[in-house]
């Protein structure tokens, strides 16, 4: 479990990850530490899942819409038009300011974690 806990808090790090070390700090008994973080991330999975199956399943498009566009934005620019690339602008796309750019970090961290995290879990359970 040590293993899947450092695998999502680096895949999250992020709230997930604040709560892992919230509970190392505060809980001496290393049996019941782990099983809280298990219960911890079987809970966040389970709620990224239900978000994406639930009746409100189009709500987080208005948050990875424009995060895409972002983001893509941000990859084909670095690829084609930046100043040492093979087409070079005189413009550049602007970074999001702060906290913006922290939470574009963890909706691109959420889309991954969510299926993938559930499947882990899922895998470690048989």
């Amino acid at each position: 479990m040590t293993f899947l806990a450092a695998i999502l808090g680096w895949l999250t790090s992020g709230p997930l990850d604040q709560l892992f070390k919230t509970i190392d700090t505060s809980i001496d008994n290393e049996t019941e530490r782990e099983r809280i973080k298990a219960d911890l991330a079987k809970s966040y999975l389970s709620a990224q899942a239900s978000v994406l199956t639930g009746r409100g399943w189009w709500f987080p498009l208005f948050f990875l819409i424009p995060t895409a566009l972002h983001y893509g934005a941000v990859c084909i620019y670095s690829i084609l038009w930046c100043a040492g690339c093979r087409f070079p602008q005189a413009w550049t796309i602007a970074a999001l300011p702060s906290p913006l750019d922290q939470w574009e970090g963890a909706i691109v961290g959420s889309l991954f974690i969510g299926a993938a995290g559930e499947r882990i879990i899922g895998r470690l359970r048989k």
